[in-house]
């Protein structure tokens, strides 16, 4: 058990790193940041800030040694330079990462386990690609096997011709079959260093443009139907894992029961609604999981949560949010508004009349 005063280092410099700081401190504990990036919203509510590239081993092996547990918020760190860390714990592993960075093996992993995905081929080569379309067929989605999140990275093929105008670049990509289904939903658990796991209610997901959009519970009767299934699976996961941290899998409820879409080694965007709508967030639970706290309760604190990301210039609308009581908002202090980034989150609960 590592005791409130104590220093949590955090891999990753962004709006995740910067929740879970808050969340940390709100225990009695200092988080260090190490990230490459010069600007850090996370760094600006934590006690010290390491900026230096992933490889740089020197600086990883300071940054360590300031730290009793070191955790990470994004699953894009590069693994080899983490040998760097010595013995300070990483939780979640990096098992959990290498398994996660790259969609073909992540696949693999969950197949292993019972678990339902896409119909999937690698594709290296465009000879590799028109065999996945005889395969698989059209439409579908062929993906950067490593990086690309929120629709980057991805180029979806409604036909067979239209992978003809697709130039390869030669980095290893996957195809992957569409998936017909009526709702998307997001499993977020928690694992304890006992083994213990503790789920949250599961959120009804809307994504638009490759983007989530919001994310509403309770979720339909169709998505609660296929909950237990899909939280066996992720329970699965998290243990062949050996996982310790907050884990997210987001699923495809499908007239054949849940399908796996992603894998996330970490908070989730989709689990944002649980700093007041749940009465204990997936922020503080990670860091009672990774510091070998009890973990919290995660029953609903309302009747219903919406939970609306903020995308862009979106946010100039802060002083309307605001006006309405119910709304909670959250921006992430991002200098500038861009086309499709996330520059905060809005939760709206819904309580019992008194």
């Amino acid at each position: 058990m590592i005791p409130p005063g104590e220093t949590i280092g955090i891999l990753g410099g962004g709006q995740l790193g910067r929740m879970l700081a808050m969340a940390a401190a709100q225990l009695g504990y200092r988080c260090h940041i190490f990230a490459p990036e010069k600007d850090s919203i996370a760094a600006e509510v934590c006690a010290a800030f390491t900026r230096a590239d992933w490889h740089d081993a020197a600086a990883m092996a300071a940054f360590a040694a300031d730290c009793a547990v070191i955790t990470y918020e994004f699953e894009n760190v590069p693994v080899a330079p983490l040998k760097a860390l010595g013995a300070v714990p990483l939780l979640p592993n990096a098992r959990a990462l290498e398994v996660a960075q790259d969609r073909l093996s992540e696949k693999r992993f969950v197949t292993d386990l019972g678990g339902a995905v896409a119909p999937f081929r690698a594709v290296d080569t465009a000879d590799d690609l028109a065999e996945a379309l005889v395969e698989i067929g059209s439409p579908g989605i062929l993906k950067t096997r490593r990086d690309g999140y929120d629709g980057k990275g991805q180029w979806r093929i409604m036909a067979d011709h239209d992978a003809d105008g697709i130039a390869l670049s030669g980095q290893p990509l996957v195809y992957e079959g569409f998936v017909h289904f009526s709702a998307e939903f997001s499993v977020i658990l928690c694992r304890g260093h006992d083994g213990r796991i503790v789920f949250w209610d599961s959120a009804e997901n809307v994504h638009e443009h490759g983007i989530l959009a919001r994310s509403s519970l309770p979720a339909s009767a169709a998505v609660r139907a296929q909950v237990p299934a899909a939280r066996d699976l992720a329970a699965k996961v998290a243990t062949a894992l050996g996982y310790i941290g907050v884990l997210t899998l987001e699923f495809f409820a499908t007239a054949d029961g849940p399908v796996v879409n992603e894998m996330a080694p970490r908070v989730h965007n989709s689990g944002h609604w649980t700093i007041e709508g749940a009465l204990t967030s997936q922020f503080e639970n990670h860091i009672r999981a990774i510091c070998g706290l009890p973990l919290g309760d995660t029953r609903l604190a309302a009747r219903t949560v919406e939970m609306r990301n903020i995308i862009g210039d979106a946010a100039e609308d802060w002083d309307k949010l605001l006006s309405d009581p119910a709304n909670h908002l959250h921006l992430y202090g991002k200098a500038a508004a861009r086309p499709g980034r996330k520059m905060g989150h809005v939760t709206r609960l819904g309580l019992d009349p008194a």
